[in-house]
């Protein structure tokens, strides 16, 4: 039976950011990666804009070059090239696939790929946000409990929330700066009253985006910030 995991809706950071581990064909078991908060990724749903596009003379293979602002993946597909055929730089677009390894490169196996609307890509974004809130308590909850537990019963309390080594460890060895009160005082400025668009703070913090969205992880998740309406943050 072949091992399948869930296809996710992740950052480009979190695909080629993420310490990759290799399938193995005689076991079905697919490639994947495992974050910063211990989740397994084989299968991956995100959001960005082609920077580059390129398509073999023979039309046998295709590959586009996605930013999402966190990061820059190559989204390939091989033989079935049409899908790709109406997709320009410039473009926002879905894309889904299967993380894949060739020469050192953690790509994109193309499945999906099509143009989005700017507002499907915010929404995109803040329901990002929210499951990285969800994984970022359970890994809060883990390092607490790094230096009260013997290796065995730290391994033993990480299963209850279906985490293996491999994610155990991705948790206790992740370390960051923390940006938050810096940001939190940028959100406080652009706010007229209703909140701020997701965008807008992304645009105004020069950071990159993965530290962007790991720090509102975390004050979502402290009470720092609440969202009024989708897509939306403000400071309690």
């Amino acid at each position: 039976m072949v091992e399948r995991l869930a296809a996710k809706k992740v950052r480009i950071h979190d695909i080629v950011g993420s310490k990759y581990f290799a399938g193995n064909k005689d076991e079905m078991k697919a490639d994947y990666v495992v974050t910063q908060f211990g989740e397994k990724m084989s299968k991956v749903n995100f959001i960005g804009t082609v920077v580059d596009k390129f398509e073999s003379e023979d039309g046998t293979y295709a590959a586009v070059t996605v930013d999402d602002g966190s990061g820059l993946v190559r989204a390939k597909v091989f033989k079935n090239t049409d899908m790709v055929k109406d997709v320009q730089s410039g473009d926002a677009v879905l894309v889904i696939g299967k993380i894949k390894e060739y020469q050192g490169e953690v790509y994109v196996n193309l499945e999906i790929v099509k143009k989005v609307e700017p507002n499907y890509e915010t929404k995109h974004k803040a329901e990002v946000l929210r499951n990285l809130i969800e994984q970022k308590k359970v890994a809060d909850e883990i390092r607490k409990m790094t230096g009260s537990l013997s290796e065995e019963e730290l391994k033993n309390y990480a299963q209850t929330y279906g985490l293996d080594g491999e994610s155990l460890n991705a948790i206790t060895s992740s370390n960051q700066i923390d940006y938050k009160p810096m940001i939190l005082e940028i959100l406080q400025q652009l706010d007229k009253g209703e909140g701020v668009e997701v965008n807008k703070i992304f645009e105004a913090v020069k950071l990159p985006e993965n530290v962007v969205e790991n720090a509102l992880t975390e004050l979502l998740d402290d009470g720092f910030l609440y969202e009024p309406q989708a897509g939306r943050l403000k400071k309690i």
